[in-house]
């Protein structure tokens, strides 16, 4: 069932945002859904025991973590460039890994969490071992900022609000 709403999702994205409704799109779009479908059933689909509604629920939330983390993303990029452009931020660059451990234990959870610190300018995930990332960041405040864990948190929102029960 998971699969069958996952690709035709990934088909409706795929043809509002081509644009193109000939054979040769059309057909591209079914091959390319359908190959990303089952290349990632087993990271979409981890909890099998979900129901639809909260499937729904999950996705909505994600929907709404989506402006947020492009505010994050606009900010950082205001730091970095202030890093780069400025010789008080040349003074304040101090680059170095920071190693951490995340409470999120989902695959896919912890897979959002690390692209969504590397998505932000300053900060890369180099490594991830079970629990424990190792981030390479710019700057303290990058660091301070990625230590408060708000990027966790609502990632933890989003796809483990059990966690966050429990915390």
């Amino acid at each position: 069932m998971y699969p069958i709403l996952i690709f035709l999702l990934l088909l409706v994205n795929w043809i509002v945002l081509s644009g193109k409704f000939d054979a040769f799109h059309l057909g591209l779009g079914l091959i390319s859904c359908g190959v990303v479908t089952w290349l990632s059933q087993d990271l979409l689909y981890e909890d099998r025991r979900k129901k639809a509604k909260a499937r729904l629920e999950e996705a909505w939330a994600f929907i709404k973590y989506l402006p947020w983390i492009t505010w994050e993303v606009v900010k950082a990029n205001l730091h970095v460039f202030k890093l780069a452009m400025t010789k008080a931020g040349y003074e304040e660059m101090s680059p170095r890994v920071v190693t951490f451990e995340t409470y999120l234990k989902t695959d896919f959870a912890k897979f959002v969490f690390a692209n969504s610190i590397t998505l932000t300018p300053g900060t890369i995930t180099m490594l991830i071992r079970g629990d424990v990332f190792h981030v390479h960041t710019m700057s303290q405040f990058l660091e301070d900022d990625l230590l408060e864990g708000a990027i966790e948190r609502k990632v933890a929102e989003v796809f483990e609000p059990e966690v966050l029960k429990s915390k």
